[in-house]
């Protein structure tokens, strides 16, 4: 397939992610349904990219590509919304609609998004120019969750996009996607040996398939099996508007909902009720545009936006602090599980609460994590055969005792440790400190 065929076919189809990604039980079978189904309807265009890409171009029309995890129940009530809601139709009829259920031959080089979601829809035109992204953390936090106000409003503000191209090219540089190592999935060596472009309808088809958060995963074990230090883009993709005090209305993606106070957007003016125009130069037809322009902005440094506030149009400017990604929750991604054994060997930390603090005579700047759970098995079990145990509370690690979130110590350990080394970890148990050595991998 050449370089625009392959930059649409992404699937998330199967989520191994312990207690957090419940599948159905029957996951071979639903796969097939899927297929069975999907094949039949008029509408949808079932794992064909390149007679998408050409029916997009001969007709005019923009491409949507639902991109779906089907064993995976996380976002299922999305999808099933947006697969057969009556309000959609007159909308779906506008774009040519394409369902894929695997990464295994992802252009990488073009397709890139939030890896960490089990459902997320790219819109574009038919030569491949993204015009956004959708994809939400509210569906994938409550499968019985089938709102489409805000996808409705991503699909009517891509119609616009599309309307206007290619006037407004200039506009859309920053939604494409940047450089990559590799052209597909199955070229990193991590998934090489393992998997084939095409999934094994003949066989058993969920075992061939490279699960999207996969692509995360390699690209990480990739730089740590280097020795080099892991990008904190990597660390912390596709970064959530709060993580810069920005919350977005559910069914007004592009409008603000509320600014945190003395947040990085407070401090630039946001306001509820702004309506962003622009973000990074780009406009936004949902916050996953939003988290696409995070994910690449500068690790320092100024973010110029524009908001439309009563009638008119306000430029703001955000002033990124250094060290800004680590701010953003990563503790429920499903990437987050193979970073906890690189660098915790397979522990997961919680921050203790200021009250719990005062209980235990601890400071409320000083480094305070909560062993909530010690992994059993394999790589995360490392934690546990060095000795570290459920309730531990890790008040030094490796020199550090500064107030750190999980997320912050995963990303200081990829940036500063090598497979192999011990990090020295003190631990309180009950009120006795305990020195133990943490090994990272």
């Amino acid at each position: 397939m050449n370089h625009l065929k392959c930059s649409l076919a992404l699937a998330l189809l199967l989520i191994t992610l312990p207690a957090q990604a419940e599948t159905v039980k029957d996951r071979e079978g639903a796969v097939r349904q899927d297929r069975a189904t999907m094949e039949k309807d008029a509408r949808w265009i079932y794992d064909d990219i390149p007679r998408g890409l050409a029916e997009a171009k001969w007709k005019g029309k923009p491409l949507l590509v639902v991109l779906r995890c089907v064993p995976c129940l996380a976002c299922a009530g999305i999808d099933a919304s947006v697969l057969t809601e009556p309000a959609l139709a007159p909308l779906l009829e506008q774009f040519v609609c394409v369902r894929v259920i695997n990464a295994n031959a992802l252009d990488l080089s073009l397709f890139q998004f939030d890896y960490d979601l089990s459902f997320s829809t790219l819109l574009m035109n038919g030569d491949g120019t993204i015009y956004g992204r959708y994809g939400s953390w509210t569906h994938q936090k409550n499968p019985q969750d089938k709102t489409i106000a805000g996808y409705q409003r991503a699909l009517e503000t891509a119609l616009v996009l599309h309307r206007q191209y290619p006037t407004n090219k200039a506009a859309l540089v920053g939604k494409q996607g940047a450089p990559m190592p590799f052209k597909n999935p199955v070229e990193m060596p991590e998934l090489a040996a393992k998997y084939k472009r095409q999934l094994d309808w003949d066989g058993k088809v969920v075992p061939s398939c490279v699960h999207c958060h996969q692509i995360g995963d390699a690209l990480r074990s990739m730089h740590r099996a280097q020795k080099q230090p892991v990008p904190s883009e990597l660390i912390y993709p596709q970064p959530a508007p709060e993580t810069i005090g920005l919350t977005l209305e559910l069914d007004r993606p592009a409008t603000v909902a509320s600014v945190a106070a003395d947040s990085i957007a407070a401090r630039a003016g946001f306001r509820a009720g702004d309506e962003i125009v622009t973000f990074y130069g780009q406009p936004p037809i949902s916050s996953a545009d939003v988290s696409w322009a995070l994910h690449r902005a500068p690790d320092s440094g100024p973010l110029p936006a524009v908001v439309q506030r009563g009638g008119r149009e306000q430029a703001l400017e955000l002033s990124l602090p250094a060290g800004w990604r680590t701010k953003s929750d990563i503790a429920r991604r499903v990437g987050t599980w193979p970073m906890r054994a690189m660098t915790s060997g397979g522990l997961v930390l919680e921050d203790l609460t200021d009250d719990l603090r005062r209980q235990r005579g601890l400071g409320t700047d000083t480094l305070a994590l909560n062993v909530k759970s010690v992994g059993q098995y394999g790589k995360h079990a490392a934690g546990k055969n060095a000795g570290f145990k459920k309730d531990d509370v890790i008040i030094v690690w490796d020199n550090f005792s500064r107030r750190m979130t999980e997320g912050e110590l995963i990303g200081l350990a990829l940036q500063r440790t090598q497979p192999g080394d011990k990090v020295k970890v003190t631990v309180l148990r009950g009120t006795e400190r305990v020195e133990l050595a943490l090994p990272m991998q």
